[in-house]
């Protein structure tokens, strides 16, 4: 990945959701929900378990749904959506301030 990945926040007409589109498919055409953190445990290292992962971590977060490029958060009453879109769009930039890039043998030569 590593590439910058956009998200657009949008409002729901539902108390508690949020979701946001980003530019690139996490699922492809499928879907993948997780209802806890444990579903995410139990899940393969993909996409969408990857972003389940870190807003179930960040808290406040009830349940996570993900279906191609959408993302739907379902939210504890009583808590905000802040910093959620900011989350999904960090999560996959690979190269940040700090982060020492490793290239294998080989490669540019």
């Amino acid at each position: 990945m590593g590439q910058p990945v956009t998200v657009i926040e949008k409002s729901s007409p539902h108390p508690g959701v949020v979701r946001f589109e980003t530019n690139r498919p996490l699922t492809g055409m499928g879907h993948e929900t997780f209802r806890s953190p444990a579903d995410v445990e139990a899940a393969a290292d993909k996409p969408a378990s990857r972003v389940a992962g870190a807003l179930f971590a960040r808290g406040g977060v009830t349940g996570v749904h993900v279906n191609g490029n959408v993302i739907t958060v379902h939210l504890d009453r009583t808590d905000s959506a802040a910093g959620l879109k900011e989350l999904v769009e960090e999560l996959f930039t690979y190269y940040r301030e700090g982060v020492e890039v490793v290239m294998p043998e080989g490669v540019g030569d």
